[in-house]
């Protein structure tokens, strides 16, 4: 291939990312219109399109969403962004300086640069939010990197919904409170979102309001905690083992009745049936 034909193709790929992301920019007014100021964030890259809103207004965007035509639920999960703490069992070894060969170490100017840039103050990231960074106590003095759209919060829920016809998606996102991060349902909005709020609570300790049936799925009722949380301690289960893995969780009385009358009326049904 020559090299006309290589820039004529790149011209065409480019040609081809500006129409996709006018249509995303269609989409990204339309819910303007909709929303108005309850879009704080918004983020055309790579061919995608994301809005962040406050928690108080996530149902409502859904709505929004499906009524510009997305109509389509991929997904909903949740995002802590909380920066990953090295293992306790790891400490030892991650506090220990790398021995370095004579001719492999920093001359003083390296060395007073990398000093300057370690005590640097974060700066604003791409995306608004201020960077996070850790003192003595191991914890983030200010902000999270909170990604495209950006944040104000640790925690976020976010979700994506796809227009077949328009065949181009959007990924809304919310803020949720530190403390206590609650958001309402959608189910009753996208179907689908109904078993992915479930695993969602289940995994990031999210309440959705207005949900049917917030109960565990794939962990025991009694487990403690919440596993895709950065802070979940996992050494803590050597000393204190995940239940489950020895005992068998007893069927719920409610769940064992269902299950039985369920059974009963299906013989009965087989039972009329060969009897007829």
């Amino acid at each position: 291939m020559s090299s006309a034909d290589t820039e004529e193709q790149t011209e065409e790929q480019q040609d081809q990312y500006a129409a996709a992301n006018a249509a995303r920019q269609q989409v990204l007014d339309e819910l303007k219109a909709a929303l108005g100021d309850a879009i704080v964030g918004e983020h055309i890259q790579g061919g995608d399109l994301w809005i962040r809103v406050p928690a108080s207004e996530w149902r409502r965007a859904a709505e929004a969403c499906k009524a510009t035509g997305l109509a389509y639920f991929d997904f909903l999960s949740g995002l802590d962004w909380m920066p990953s703490a090295p293992n306790p069992e790891d400490a030892e070894t991650l506090s220990v300086e790398p021995e370095a060969d004579a001719d492999e170490a920093p001359d003083a100017d390296e060395a007073a640069e990398a000093e300057a840039e370690h005590e640097a103050e974060p700066q604003p990231s791409e995306a608004g939010a201020v960077a996070a960074y850790e003192t003595a106590a191991g914890e983030p003095e200010s902000g999270w990197v909170t990604g495209v759209a950006g944040g104000e919060t640790r925690f976020q829920v976010f979700a994506r919904f796809h227009s077949p016809r328009r065949k181009l998606g959007v990924t809304v996102k919310a803020d949720l409170d530190d403390e206590a991060p609650t958001v309402a349902s959608i189910h009753d909005i996208y179907f689908g979102a109904e078993w992915h709020e479930r695993e969602t609570w289940e995994m990031y300790g999210f309440v959705f309001e207005g949900h049917p049936d917030l109960r565990h799925i794939y962990l025991p009722g009694e487990f403690e905690g919440f596993p895709l949380r950065k802070d979940f301690p996992l050494l803590a289960r050597e000393v204190k083992p995940w239940p489950g893995i020895v005992d068998v969780e007893d069927v719920p009385a409610a769940e064992e009745a269902r299950q039985d009358a369920a059974i009963n009326a299906a013989q009965e049904g087989a039972e009329t049936e060969g009897g007829s």
